[in-house]
């Protein structure tokens, strides 16, 4: 059976979602776009202080009337399965508004997206009851506890790219450790996160522990940071904001951050790296997955000499098969460009690393598609040296740059970038030699023979250097939303 859809039958909210229902709230209109056609969405309101405010009161409250934090972890861990479970149930409403409103494709949105949403829900939901402290070694007469706590209200504000997924790593393990959560959404892609809170609390998750938010991230995003009622941020952006963050967070509140940020990921391809087809398809899914828009996407190609122009033959005719069209078109298998604007960036990224001396292997330029949106052919660009803009900067968007190397050595030290570290991956069929490149490139995240996650929940996720610090998912990821209280008793004579 099709998944396609008519985008136009899809009912979207415009207000708020705080304590349990929609709300509405002056502030500047907002228009959401389609970004396969630029068609209007829907029109939401820039919530500013005052949404902010609002939806940080009903966090407070409901953490004191729900008592969230204090009732049974497996009581908090039931409401959660019950959550995942009216997630799955949404899966269809849920993935045609994720792919009609986001650059996320429909054959990728409903049976992978919404999926793994409700898997995220499911996995956290199980630490509810594993969360556990410490005993620590004292002297004689003394017992030393270390316990982990909630913090109370956190803020969690969530990028365009993968709205529901990246919404789901910062919310879920949030509420299983007993917190309440302020979500700002992203302007561009704001309706399938009220969606879900509104499925939040049709599923008895106690209305005011997830709380959505609109607006403009200098806005709104601002007045969460700066909110003295919310105690942790965790952000997923770029880098210039993360650092707005990082400076608004030390001045009001002096709140800890969990930050994931930008990258430059490389993928170091050696000669024994095995089939040619598969590798070339997961480079070529490396950066033209979600039309690059991938903080993680495979963007920096460094091939040994002896494979590389083999394998790069190979990836530019898989790369003719990618058809681009509208999200919510099961055909499609490139995705649009979000808006002008980034189209934009896009293009002028590439024709000052061009002017500055580099070389266009294919690519380069907007395609046609059967609707009005903007989509970017796959690009390969080689001779890209590092003081031009397009090595030390992020395209975000379907562009490869090239390097090739002759020692195990050399590839290691083309794979470093100067301000970057969030991921990278390696090809080879000898495990000696990738876990030595494992051990040497400076990144948060190594994959060997492939590159981006798979569909595990235990995987950490963040980057080292002004790629970011703490970590989603995982085992960090619910400790993230933790802090750390040490009790000293004294019983002795």
């Amino acid at each position: 059976m099709s998944l396609d859809f008519d985008p136009d039958t899809l009912a979207v909210p415009t207000g708020h979602h705080i304590g349990g229902r929609f709300i509405d709230l002056p502030g500047e209109a907002i228009e959401v776009r389609r970004p396969s056609d630029h068609q209007i969405m829907g029109v939401v309101r820039d919530g500013g202080e005052e949404a902010v405010a609002i939806a940080a009161h009903s966090a407070q409250s409901a953490l004191a009337s729900s008592r969230w934090a204090r009732v049974s972890p497996r009581e908090r861990a039931r409401v959660l399965h019950e959550f995942a479970n009216a997630v799955q149930a949404k899966a269809q409403e849920l993935g045609r508004i994720e792919a009609a409103g986001s650059s996320r494709l429909i054959a990728l949105t409903t049976p992978r997206d919404v999926v793994r949403t409700a898997g995220v829900i499911r996995y956290y939901a199980e630490y509810c009851d594993k969360l556990e402290g410490a005993i620590t070694s004292t002297e004689q007469g003394a017992l030393s506890l270390v316990r982990r706590e909630p913090y109370g209200v956190v803020g969690a504000i969530v990028p365009w790219n993968f709205p529901l997924i990246t919404a789901a790593w910062k919310f879920a393990p949030a509420l299983a450790a007993g917190n309440a959560v302020v979500m700002k959404t992203s302007e561009l892609t704001p309706h399938s996160l009220l969606v879900l809170a509104e499925i939040a609390t049709g599923a008895g998750l106690p209305a005011g522990l997830l709380n959505v938010v609109n607006g403009y991230g200098p806005t709104t995003g601002a007045a969460i940071v700066r909110h003295p009622g919310i105690g942790k941020i965790s952000f997923t952006g770029s880098t210039a904001t993360g650092a707005a963050i990082m400076s608004l967070a030390a001045q009001h509140g002096i709140k800890p951050v969990t930050l994931e940020l930008g990258g430059k990921s490389p993928v170091v391809v050696f000669a024994d790296h095995g089939d040619t087809a598969a590798t070339a398809a997961k480079v070529l899914a490396g950066f033209s997955d979600n039309a690059g828009q991938v903080c993680t996407a495979g963007s920096r190609l460094i091939v040994h000499r002896k494979v590389a122009e083999e394998l790069l033959d190979r990836i530019e005719q898989q790369a003719t098969s990618l058809r681009a069209g509208p999200t919510w078109q099961e055909a499609t298998t490139l995705a649009p460009i979000i808006n002008e604007k980034q189209m934009l960036r896009i293009e002028t990224l590439l024709r000052r690393t061009l002017d500055a001396g580099a070389s266009l292997r294919i690519g380069g330029k907007r395609i046609e598609s059967r609707n009005a949106g903007c989509f970017f052919a796959p690009t390969i660009l080689e001779n890209v040296t590092p003081e031009m803009e397009g090595y030390r900067e992020e395209f975000f968007g379907p562009v490869l740059t090239v390097d090739r190397f002759d020692e195990p050595e050399e590839a290691v030290a083309l794979a470093a970038h100067p301000a970057y570290g969030l991921a990278a991956s390696v090809f080879t069929q000898n495990i000696g030699l990738a876990l030595k490149a494992a051990d040497a490139i400076e990144a948060g995240m190594v994959w060997v023979n492939q590159h981006g996650r798979s569909p595990e929940f235990t995987f950490p996720a963040g980057g080292f250097k002004q790629s970011g610090f703490g970590k989603d998912m995982g085992r960090a990821g619910i400790e993230a939303f933790t802090r750390q209280k040490a009790i000293w008793i004294n019983y002795g004579p």
